[in-house]
């Protein structure tokens, strides 16, 4: 069974933002191995008093990301067919956070994974070691 660290990479911010709307990395890097679970985190804070709306996504490779699920503090948002089995998330509008759960983790998830808060985007790599 290879290794799998992951780590935050990076944050971005675009024009668009509601004053106030970020969102983070949690602290430091997690390991796990092949075939186990495991999860990305995402915090975030959001000026909006009614509804925040958090997105995941994926990018492998020069690849386009690709959308994963979407969760709201009012509704349950989808989570797109090709994701359902393995990808799940929960978004818990107290601690303000928004992880992506991966069960029986695979050589193929290695991608960065983009969590959003509108126009705000989170990159966390997700790099198989050997």
């Amino acid at each position: 069974m290879d290794n799998v660290r992951l780590m935050a990479s990076f944050s971005l911010l675009f024009p668009g933002l509601t004053a106030g709307d970020t969102i983070s990395p949690p602290e430091g890097d997690e390991t796990a191995t092949e075939g186990e679970a495991v999860t990305l985190g995402c915090l975030y804070n959001s000026s909006s008093s009614t509804n925040d709306y958090i997105y995941w996504y994926k990018q492998d490779g020069n690849n386009s990301p690709t959308f994963i699920l979407s969760r709201f503090k009012i509704g349950t948002g989808e989570t797109k067919d090709l994701f359902k089995e393995r990808f799940s998330s929960t978004l818990d509008s107290t601690s303000r956070s928004v992880p992506l759960k991966f069960q029986k983790l695979q050589l193929s998830d290695s991608a960065v994974y983009y969590c959003a808060l509108g126009g705000d985007v989170l990159g966390v790599s997700l790099t198989i070691c050997g």
